[in-house]
């Protein structure tokens, strides 16, 4: 495996699966496409399984890395796989990238069939969730990966991380790659599978416990509102499994918390059990008109109640804004700066984001909006005075070669599937 501190996670996940299914393998992680190199030509294996999981920024370095791994390392029965939002979405650019297989959608029980098939000589096209290549380079996808409730896999095994407590989003936001690679309904992990993860950490003596979700405070709920009774027995039975010292982190990094839900009894709440000072509260845009056409689900208004209720709580906001979204103008970016301004006067802190069109998106193909140097400045100003933070100049730059990539790589009729 290709072991990138930045997909971790979700690798976690794939490993977890494989140890629980008891699929015998042997396994080696790479930490630098040499030290990957190294491991491939070391092994004995008749059959080596190569494993890549990036996200969209980051294919074009994947794909030297992956140039640099085969010329020194690679040799009959060697294979390499990407995984993740990007093979998922764009496994021909994958497949033409270089890599032998693509992984599309979740990899849990693609990875335990996948490996299985290549130990036991079978077909690759009896594995469920692949993008296999045909003899004219054309990536042919097998059937479908099944989504299965989130207790079916662990979120690790033995290692260390967030724990996974919902996956899929029914917020299915225009920018976002999340609804549409994982489902746009949630599927929450139980408590009782929480509190073993936990149980198992503290054994490795660990004391501080976060957790992955798309949208914190909608744990337990199947719908838009918040189901704070839910909430708070994932919280007490956390804390139950704590020794004295141990700290919850909850609606902050990786996770955040949208702004609908932040009320005076969701606060009160948190601060009976979290440890973190502040909030990660999504607003995106301070342009009512940009909200509604991304999908957001709301307008500015609850971004403003939410800051002043967090900050009223006790909390620190970091306030999600995405700049150059498509069809922004420059009244839209006013607007923006304009919110985030007040925002900021209220306690919040400003984390800025630059539009990406990103594939597997509805705005995937969509032209970014042009940010002029006047926005440029005054998100300089906001972060000068401790405002505002964030990749937003390296975040343009990744917006502008996926744009180019999404030119090179036109939305195509779905190829057929194959027979198993």
């Amino acid at each position: 495996m290709r072991y990138r501190k930045a997909v971790t996670y979700g690798v976690h996940a794939l490993l977890a699966a494989l140890e629980t299914a008891g699929v015998e393998h042997e396994l080696r992680l790479g930490t630098t496409p040499e030290e990957t190199a190294a491991h491939i030509a070391e092994t004995g294996a008749d059959r080596v399984l190569v494993l890549w999981s990036f996200y969209s920024p980051d294919a074009e370095a994947m794909a030297a890395e992956l140039a640099t791994v085969r010329a020194h390392g690679d040799r009959p029965g060697v294979l390499h796989i990407a995984g993740g939002v990007h093979a998922t979405a764009e496994p021909q650019q994958v497949i033409d990238a270089g890599w032998d297989l693509a992984a599309i959608g979740e990899g849990e029980s693609t990875i335990i069939s996948l490996v299985t098939a290549l130990r036991q000589g079978e077909p690759l096209t009896s594995v469920p969730g692949l993008a296999v290549k045909d003899g004219d380079g054309v990536a042919l996808r097998t059937r479908a990966a099944p989504q299965l409730p989130l207790d079916a896999y662990p979120s690790f095994v033995g290692r260390n991380g967030p724990i996974e407590i919902t996956r899929g989003c029914r917020y299915t936001c225009r920018f976002c790659q999340t609804p549409f690679m994982f489902g746009g309904q949630f599927r929450h992990r139980s408590v009782s599978s929480v509190r073993e993860h936990v149980r198992g950490m503290v054994e490795r003596g660990l004391r501080d416990v976060r957790f992955i979700t798309p949208t914190s405070l909608s744990y337990g709920s199947p719908g838009p509102d918040a189901d704070l009774t839910a909430v708070e027995e994932l919280l007490a039975g956390v804390k139950e499994e704590l020794p004295p010292h141990g700290r919850v982190f909850f609606g902050s990094f990786p996770s955040e918390v949208r702004p609908e839900h932040v009320s005076p009894e969701a606060m009160k709440l948190l601060k009976r059990y979290v440890a973190n000072d502040n909030l990660i509260i999504g607003a995106q845009s301070g342009s009512d008109r940009v909200l509604a056409a991304s999908g957001r689900g709301h307008d500015t208004s609850p971004v403003r109640d939410a800051v002043r209720i967090a900050v009223e709580h006790g909390f620190r906001p970091n306030v999600d804004f995405i700049f150059g979204m498509p069809g922004e103008d420059e009244g839209d970016q006013r607007d923006s700066l304009k919110l985030a301004a007040d925002l900021a006067e209220l306690g919040a802190r400003i984390h800025t984001h630059t539009f990406m069109p990103l594939p597997g998106t509805p705005w995937r193909d969509a032209e970014p909006a042009f940010i002029p140097l006047a926005t440029m400045r005054e998100l300089d100003r906001l972060a000068q005075r401790g405002d505002a933070y964030g990749h937003w100049r390296k975040q343009a730059e990744h917006s502008a070669r996926l744009a180019e990539t999404a030119k090179a790589y036109p939305r195509r009729t779905r190829r057929r599937r194959t027979s198993d």
